[in-house]
């Protein structure tokens, strides 16, 4: 299938296959006479499998030690559970910064009249 045909298969933009077949996260396309490329089921499943490692947060090196992991029949299944519990953790150090965050500008919202006049303690602490 063409590259238009597998990033609807796959829910991958067309850029993106692109590009993880420009780092290696794809094996490079066969090309028709055309010299547009040819995708096979099988790259459509893999970048699928890519698909959904972005979405649950996975960076590029990780997904490559999945795929490498996930083309492997011997692999220990600890090794995946390691990396997804190292990512769980990570996402959740990162959703306890943002609930900071968010907490911080509420009780500053809070502090701010936001009425006609010019003061204005969000931009009193920004500017300390």
């Amino acid at each position: 299938m063409n590259i238009g045909a597998a990033s609807d298969a796959s829910g991958v933009s067309q850029r993106m296959i692109r590009h993880y077949e420009k780092i290696g996260l794809i094996p490079s396309a066969a090309r028709r006479d055309s010299g547009y490329r040819d995708y096979s089921d099988a790259d459509v499943h893999r970048l699928r499998f890519i698909a959904n490692a972005r979405d649950l947060g996975f960076p590029i090196e990780e997904i490559r030690k999945l795929l490498d992991l996930w083309s492997d029949r011997a692999r220990a299944s600890a090794e995946v559970k390691a990396l997804a519990e190292s990512r769980a953790a990570d996402l959740g150090r990162k959703a306890d910064a943002l609930n900071a965050m968010r907490a911080a500008l509420m009780d500053l919202a809070r502090s701010c009249h936001g009425n006609n006049r010019p003061e204005c303690p969000i931009l009193t602490h920004l500017e300390s």
